[in-house]
C-alpha cells in the first residue's frame, strides 16, 4: 500500500480560525486574518473542537493519492459520502500486463492457504486475459475479478470528514487493511495540520469508546 498526501488547502488551520473568528466578530476579514497568531489559532481551534463547533473545519480540506488497495477496501470506503473519489476504472483499463491482488496476512502466514490463494489468482489472471485477447470488452472481461483486486484511488476529504473518518477506520476494531489506511493519512495530515488533528483518531482517544464490541485495548499512534 502507498499513500501520499497530495494537495491541500494552504494555511489549512488559520483558514478554519478565520471562518471561526468571523462567525463572532464585526472586523472584516482582512482585519481577523491580520490579527492571528500561531498561538491564537490554536487557541481558537481548541475551543472550536472542544465546543463541537466543526463546520468551520470543512474549509480546509485534503486530497490524498492511494495505490495498491483492494476493490474491498474500496466498497468500505465509498460509505463516507462526504467525499470525493475518482478510482482507476476496471471498465476503461486493460491490465494486459498483469492485475495486481492484495494478498492477506493471514493467508500469508499458511503456506498451504496462501499456495491455493495464489493459484487461484493466477488462474483468474489467466481467464482475465484470455477474454482480452478475444475481444471481450474490459467491461466485461472484469466481471471474473476479485475483492483482491488492487486499485488506485484519489481521495479528497475536508478536516472534519476526515476526523469523522478517523474516528471509525483507525478504530482497532476497523477492517485491517482500511485501518492501516485511515493511520497513514492521519499521519501525514498530523504532520501538515496538527491543530486540526492531533486528538484525531478514534472515539477512545478523546472521550470514551463507543464501539458495542469494545477491543478494550488503549489505542496509541495508530497501533
Amino acid at each position: 500500500m502507498k499513500v501520499k498526501l497530495l494537495k491541500f488547502t494552504p494555511e489549512p488551520e488559520k483558514i478554519c480560525a478565520i471562518a471561526a473568528r468571523l462567525c463572532y466578530s464585526f472586523a472584516s476579514i482582512d482585519e481577523i486574518s491580520e490579527k492571528f497568531t500561531k498561538e491564537k489559532i490554536k487557541e481558537l481551534l481548541d475551543k472550536v473542537i472542544s465546543s463541537g463547533h466543526n463546520s468551520v473545519l470543512e474549509h480546509a480540506s485534503f486530497t490524498f493519492g492511494v495505490e495498491g488497495v483492494s476493490r474491498s477496501l474500496l466498497a468500505q470506503l465509498t460509505r463516507h459520502r462526504i467525499a470525493s473519489f475518482s478510482v482507476q476504472s476496471q471498465r476503461y483499463v486493460k491490465f494486459k500486463n498483469g492485475v495486481e491482488f492484495v494478498v492477506p496476512e493471514t493467508i500469508k502466514r499458511d503456506k498451504n492457504l496462501l499456495e491455493k490463494y495464489n493459484n487461484f489468482l493466477k488462474n483468474t489472471e489467466k481467464l482475465y486475459k484470455e477474454f482480452l485477447d478475444a475481444d471481450i470488452p474490459a467491461e466485461d472481461a472484469r466481471y471474473i475479478l476479485p475483492n483482491a483486486s488492487a486499485t488506485k484511488i484519489v481521495i479528497t476529504m475536508n478536516a472534519r470528514e476526515l476526523r469523522h473518518f478517523f474516528s471509525l477506520r483507525s478504530c482497532n476494531r476497523a477492517q485491517w487493511e482500511i485501518r492501516d489506511m485511515a493511520c497513514r493519512m492521519l499521519s501525514l495530515v498530523r504532520r501538515e495540520a496538527s491543530l486540526l488533528f492531533s486528538d484525531a483518531g478514534p472515539d477512545c482517544v478523546r472521550e470514551g469508546c463507543h464501539e458495542v464490541f469494545t477491543c478494550g485495548k488503549p489505542w496509541k499512534n495508530g497501533k
